[in-house]
């Protein structure tokens, strides 16, 4: 349900994986984390955007929440289960080249098509939507969770979910959106390099 306040919602996402470039969806690898120096400048960002003050909340990933830790020290995150990652079903693991070739798709097609015993991108986005809904109560919030995670929640702001997969997301990039009172939102900028 949106929110009658408005919220500034900061979308991370997770540091590098450990996953060797094979697609990770709901597999559970570790995160490689930056340097010191790395995450100093990451710290100085998230200080300038307002992280002193601002909530906190990952997804379950382990990726995400060593993410967090790394971001965030001394601070606990809230764990919001519907913010995993896209499940890939039979594609989980596989290298990109390993991963069918589908042929040329529109984007509605790509969003709606589910790999064998997986979800689609619209499955994802129905699933993400409520639960950023939901951290619509006011104030800063930041969330550390995944480019699918993250590329939903641009769907959500255009108002067309698989608006979202136009977007790239890198890792340890910030997307900035503003939840306005009455379910309005806009995008702040997508993308930005933390570290």
């Amino acid at each position: 349900m949106p929110g009658t306040q408005t919220t500034n919602l900061f979308l991370i996402r997770h540091a590098p994986t450990d996953a060797g470039g094979r697609l990770a969806g709901r597999s559970d690898p570790s995160a490689r984390q930056p340097g010191a120096e790395a995450l100093t400048r990451a710290w100085a960002a998230l200080a300038a955007l307002g992280a002193a003050e601002a909530r906190l909340v990952t997804s379950p990933a382990r990726r995400c929440r060593e993410t967090a830790a790394a971001l965030f020290p001394g601070r606990e995150a809230a764990l919001a289960p519907r913010l995993w990652e896209q499940d890939f079903g039979a594609w989980e693991g596989l290298l990109p080249e390993e991963i069918p070739d589908l042929g040329p798709l529109r984007r509605a097609e790509i969003a709606a098509h589910r790999a064998p015993g997986g979800e689609s991108f619209l499955d994802l986005w129905a699933r993400v939507t409520p639960a950023l809904e939901g951290l619509t109560q006011g104030g800063t919030v930041f969330v550390v969770a995944h480019a699918g995670t993250i590329r939903a929640a641009l769907g959500l702001a255009l108002g067309e979910a698989q608006a979202g997969l136009g977007f790239e997301i890198a890792p340890l990039s910030a997307t900035h959106l503003r939840a306005l009172p009455g379910g309005v939102w806009s995008i702040g900028f997508t993308n930005r390099a933390l570290a």
